[in-house]
């Protein structure tokens, strides 16, 4: 075989958004595969979500202590013990969508370029990019919805009942609060893509996915605590650039706080959400087709 890049048929039948359900089809099988590959070691997967559950309640343990020694997080920022909370529990919910339909793939993407196997995606006629994101999912990683459900039921229903000030929960909070934690689930697919698209030129990169871990830390603290001395400069460079601040506090704000009266900038902070959003994914696809435009066959 000659040396040259290998990419997918130019006549292939479809692309992301060409044929939906076709695609959705395709989802469902990779959904039901990874499930029966997971119920096929089943102590393996008790094990996992057992070991994810008690990193929450720990995690809510140290929360716990945390508070009894403060009011809130952050000085006047306005997240006492039930709003910080409601935002820990958005961590979760948003991390484990990640965790569970692209993590795996993600780590298994050098793999693929290492042991050859991408060449047999490449000649499918799918696109490759959905192919190399949902072929394989982690089931047990859905466990932590469990435990972060549990925490915000009992977050919220503090929060309606307080007797200063109560929660009042709107329709539209709902529907916005999901929107915008779809729309943080994208923003780290985003970043997590376009660090595995970099092992295509490194060969292995487990350093960047070290660093997407290290950058999504910033992402599990209101933003506001950042609004202080050097922290501006984290404000704005993970608030701007890597977007990973508005991932979570977002939704959760939404959420959390009642929906008047409340500062000025959060309602264009919202919207700057759904820029960045379209931003991340946009500038994502652009790595990755870049990346497969340099790979060389193993076989070369």
């Amino acid at each position: 075989m000659n040396n040259q890049a290998i990419h997918p048929p130019q006549n292939e039948p479809s692309r992301i958004g060409g044929r939906g359900p076709a695609y959705l089809r395709l989802l469902w099988l990779f959904a039901c595969h990874s499930l029966i590959r997971d119920m096929s070691f089943r102590i393996n997967f008790l094990i996992e979500c057992v070991s994810s559950v008690s990193w929450a309640l720990m995690n809510i343990g140290f929360y716990w202590i945390v508070f009894r020694h403060t009011r809130m997080i952050g000085q006047d920022t306005g997240w006492g013990e039930a709003e910080f909370f409601v935002f820990l529990a958005t961590t979760w919910f948003i991390n484990s969508l990640v965790q569970t339909f692209f993590m795996p793939n993600a780590e298994e993407f050098s793999e693929l370029i290492r042991t050859g196997n991408l060449d047999f995606v490449l000649l499918k006629p799918v696109d490759t990019q959905f192919l190399v994101s949902f072929r394989r999912m982690d089931w047990s990683s859905l466990s932590n919805m469990l435990t972060a459900g549990g925490l915000m039921a009992i977050s919220l229903w503090r929060l309606v009942t307080r007797p200063e000030n109560p929660l009042k929960i709107e329709p539209i909070i709902v529907v916005l609060y999901v929107f915008y934690v779809l729309c943080g689930v994208a923003i780290l697919y985003s970043v997590m893509i376009g660090l595995a698209s970099t092992s295509i030129w490194l060969g292995r990169n487990q350093s960047l996915y070290d660093f997407w871990f290290y950058i999504t830390n910033f992402s599990r603290y209101p933003m506001e605590i950042y609004y202080r001395g050097w922290g501006k400069v984290l404000w704005v460079a993970f608030t701007f650039v890597i977007p990973v601040l508005v991932v979570v506090n977002v939704p959760a704000r939404l959420l959390a706080r009642p929906l008047s009266p409340r500062a000025w900038w959060e309602w264009p902070l919202a919207g700057f959400a759904v820029v960045a959003t379209l931003a991340s994914l946009i500038v994502s696809r652009w790595v990755f087709q870049r990346a497969l435009r340099s790979y060389r066959s193993a076989s070369s």
